[in-house]
């Protein structure tokens, strides 16, 4: 009897059975579809409904100032906002994927609307050209639209993502398009946008580098509607037939006489199968084989394609029809003896404690998972929620006698009819065939449903599937803030707090964000500090004003990039003194700040020091500048830059004798000052850049080598240079010019202290034996003489010295040293035995 119940309210169109069940009874009151715009997005998505200005309609109770209304699909009111958008008549309304609401004027502009009727910034203009021609007709598709002129030119937007107008080539026109479709840019090779003009007796192919005819002698064609693959186009001829054609007009796949010239209201496909046409009163399908399905209805209707059907909108009701699945026919189809059929009458038996039931269990044993798996299937496929409930009980039922099948279907079927049931309701009006949700996705849905500001149903969805609910609650949470103005802040807090905490990583310095982009600012620093990650807390701390408190978790979070970011950021929005303030008392924060100042700025490191009284290492910095100054190319011509440079070091100076502890650094600070003012004039006297930021000694060797010898002597006085030091310098010094004169002169002035040993190294070194041989009689020491005599070849006189010093370690060296001269060997091995001998008596 069921069976025949269900099978009573389908329709046979050829050999495929159709089914129109009401899915909801309007909540709306007192409305009528015929005197307004109505726009309805897929998807079970929302409805929007404006007065329509074309129209000449009898006023109610309702305001004359219109209003636009959006509804969700049973009809319950969402929200509603005075029209008053300047540009002219409304011309187009239609909905996008992610269900923003698009109103196109006649001037071009282009509104969007959410589903809270709240206007999205910024408006589109559609172009000037567009402005001064004025806008016509508009056809949309699921993210684009194009506009027709009155000078018949063709302007698109071809993704909202990116509303960039452009213009379509000029198709030629004399006079208006009798129809006009558009095939999506997904269904094109080139991936642009086409749209068909219906002129004459073919169709106008109009892309934006161009226009093609084609079928001609097919119409004139009245009305077209391309299909949701874009490979088929349905369209009335002006002599009242239906034609479906391949959108590339190579063939005709079937016609149909509808005995009626006149054209329909709406031509729209009802899934890939069957074609809907509606004239007032009457909506008659069409199939590719077969007499039509009629269906009369004395109100007026709006048809809402799908994927998978056409939901069909009138004044009181919401109805989808759409095929008939093949598992439903194989278990409701009367007089059907399939596997499925027979489990479904199993479970009705059982129930009955009928015997008939085992009977008809044996009748299936081998093909009984495939009507399990029938039973799951038609399941989905219910809206009626008992029925879904009995094939699921059915397909249960015969599971229980199945070794082999997958349990997991029968699952994931229980929770994606829970889902859909759930916004299926009138209150939340979603009402999404199974395919309809598998297309959707889960997370999409769930996007759909926050937007629609059902919060609690989202997250019972999320929390049922395991998907992220941390998207739900953050949704949630903004919306709360934005609605609770008249909520005080530490109220709000406890409200979110008591939500927020349910999902484990959720981000608090996003909600605060928000909180603070409304102006609740004190919400928004009482929320960050819930924010574990402090690379999202800080940032947030910062541009709320919270720099103190952004300083305190950047430096407790040991993050250095974040410290510089706190640093760089109070840098530059307080006055030094008090950035000075906030970073001295944070190490961490002090430290890179310095480490950062030393290699770049200088002069705001000294000022940071002498705020905090630290005088060394203003001296230490000074100091370090003059000699970077000194790195200039300029300080070692003609010398400009010495005066700054001596400056720098003496206010380096004055600043490390303020300081017992730097006594020994404030005296070399003094002595280099000097010694640079005492090397720039001689720099100055000589003419010769070859001075500054030498040694003393190097200055003395210098002044001597040049033959400056009073001044070298005014440096080793000014200096205090020692006596020892003066000599070695001086020797050498004179040495090097090869003055042999002045230095024997020199070593005759006094007994010099230092001994004559460096003069004979310096002789010896130049490779002048002679001079050498002057001072090495003076040597006091034998081993030095016999050393030095060895040094320039005189094998006798070193062996007399060496005896003198009667040190046989110092033959045997000698002895090695003149080993290629044998007279020479053979006094040193006779002197080195009688050392030995008389060593040994």
């Amino acid at each position: 009897m069921a069976a025949v119940s269900v099978a009573a309210e389908w329709q046979l169109l050829y050999n495929r059975y159709y089914r129109k069940p009401e899915i909801y009874s309007m909540q709306w009151q007192r409305m009528d579809l015929s005197r307004h715009r109505v726009a309805a997005a897929p998807f079970g998505g929302p409805i929007a409904v404006i007065r329509d200005d074309s129209k000449i309609v009898q006023l109610f109770s309702e305001s004359a100032r219109r209003k636009l209304h959006i509804f969700n699909s049973a009809g319950v009111p969402l929200s509603s906002a005075v029209w008053d958008r300047p540009g002219g008549r409304l011309v187009g309304l239609s909905w996008t994927d992610d269900q923003t609401l698009v109103a196109v004027v006649q001037d071009g502009t282009v509104y969007r609307y959410n589903i809270h009727a709240e206007l999205v910034e910024p408006q589109i203009s559609m172009g000037k050209d567009c402005f001064e021609q004025n806008v016509v007709e508009c056809v949309f598709w699921s993210n684009g639209l194009v506009c027709l002129t009155e000078a018949y030119q063709i302007f698109c937007i071809a993704d909202f993502k990116n509303p960039v107008p452009c213009k379509l080539a000029d198709p030629g026109l004399e006079e208006y398009p009798l129809c006009v479709a558009v095939i999506e840019p997904q269904h094109n090779m080139s991936g642009n946008v086409e749209v068909l003009l219906g002129v004459n007796d073919s169709v106008l192919v109009v892309e934006e580098d161009g226009v093609q005819q084609l079928g001609v002698g097919i119409g004139p064609l009245q009305k077209m509607s391309v299909s949701r693959d874009g490979k088929l186009l349905a369209s009335f001829t002006h002599d009242g037939r239906l034609l479906v054609i391949s959108t590339d007009f190579s063939k005709i796949i079937f016609e149909y006489n509808c005995e009626s010239a006149l054209p329909p209201e709406q031509l729209a496909w009802c899934g890939l199968d069957s074609v809907l046409l509606y004239w007032d009163e009457m909506l008659l399908m069409v199939g590719p084989y077969g007499d039509p399905v009629r269906y009369l209805y004395d109100e007026p209707l709006i048809l809402i394609p799908e994927c998978d059907g056409v939901r069909i909108l009138s004044n009181t009701s919401m109805e989808f029809l759409h095929r008939v699945p093949d598992s439903t026919v194989s278990i409701f189809k009367i007089g059907s003896t399939l596997p499925a059929a027979l489990l479904y009458d199993a479970l009705d038996h059982f129930d009955k404690r009928s015997a008939k039931a085992d009977e008809n269990l044996r009748l299936i044993r081998s093909s009984l998972p495939e009507a399990v798996e029938a039973c799951i299937d038609a399941a989905g496929h219910e809206f009626d929620i008992s029925r879904q409930r009995t094939l699921l009980r059915a397909a249960s039922y015969g599971q229980a006698f199945c070794s082999h099948i997958q349990r997991d279907r029968f699952q994931e079927m229980c929770k994606m009819l829970r889902v859909l049931n759930a916004v299926r309701n009138h209150e939340i009006g979603i009402p999404l065939s199974i395919q309809q949700y598998k297309l959707l996705t889960a997370p999409v849905l769930i996007g759909r449903l926050i937007n629609a500001h059902t919060h609690l149903v989202a997250l019972r969805i999320s929390e049922y599937l395991g998907l992220n609910q941390e998207v739900v609650i953050m949704h949630w949470a903004c919306t709360k803030i934005t609605a609770s103005l008249a909520i005080n802040d530490a109220s709000l807090l406890e409200i979110l707090l008591d939500k927020l905490k349910l999902c484990k990583g959720i981000s608090y310095a996003a909600v605060a964000a928000h909180a603070d982009s409304i102006g609740r600012r004190k919400l928004a620093a009482m929320l960050v500090d819930y924010e574990p990650h402090s690379s999202k807390q800080v940032p947030l701390l910062l541009s709320i004003g919270e720099e103190d408190t952004a300083l305190v978790k950047a430096t407790e979070s040991g993050d250095t990039d974040l410290v510089y970011l706190v640093l760089f950021h109070i840098w530059q929005k307080k006055p030094p003194l008090e950035f000075f303030g906030m970073i001295q008392a944070r190490p961490l924060a002090r430290d890179l700040f310095i480490t950062f100042a030393r290699c770049y700025k200088h002069e705001f490191l000294k000022d940071f020091f002498l705020s905090t009284g630290q005088l060394q290492d203003v001296a230490f910095l000074l100091w370090k500048e003059s000699w970077e100054l000194g790195k200039n190319p300029m300080a070692s011509k003609g010398s400009p830059l010495h005066g700054p440079r001596i400056k720098l070091i003496e206010k380096a100076q004055n600043l490390f004798a303020e300081t017992k502890e730097h006594t020994f650094e404030s005296k070399a600070a003094e002595e280099h000052a000097k010694l640079l003012r005492c090397q720039h004039d001689l720099e100055v006297s000589t003419k010769q850049a070859i001075f500054v930021d030498s040694s003393i000694s190097d200055t003395i060797r210098t002044c001597i080598v040049l033959g400056n010898h009073r001044a070298a002597l005014k440096v080793k006085n000014d200096f205090k240079v020692p006596e020892k030091r003066w000599y070695w310098l001086k020797v050498f010094a004179l040495a090097t010019i090869r003055d042999w004169d002045a230095l024997e002169k020199f070593s005759k002035e006094k007994r010099p202290p230092i001994g004559y040993k460096p003069f004979v190294e310096a002789c010896i070194d130049a490779d002048e034996k002679a001079e050498a041989l002057k001072y090495i009689p003076k040597l006091a020491d034998p081993r030095e003489r016999a050393e030095s005599f060895a040094r320039i070849g005189m094998a006798k006189e070193a062996a007399d010295a060496a005896s003198q010093s009667k040190d046989g370690e110092l033959l045997g060296r000698l002895g090695l040293t003149f080993a290629p001269n044998a007279t020479a060997t053979s006094i040193l091995d006779t002197l080195r035995d009688r050392l030995s001998f008389q060593g040994v008596s």
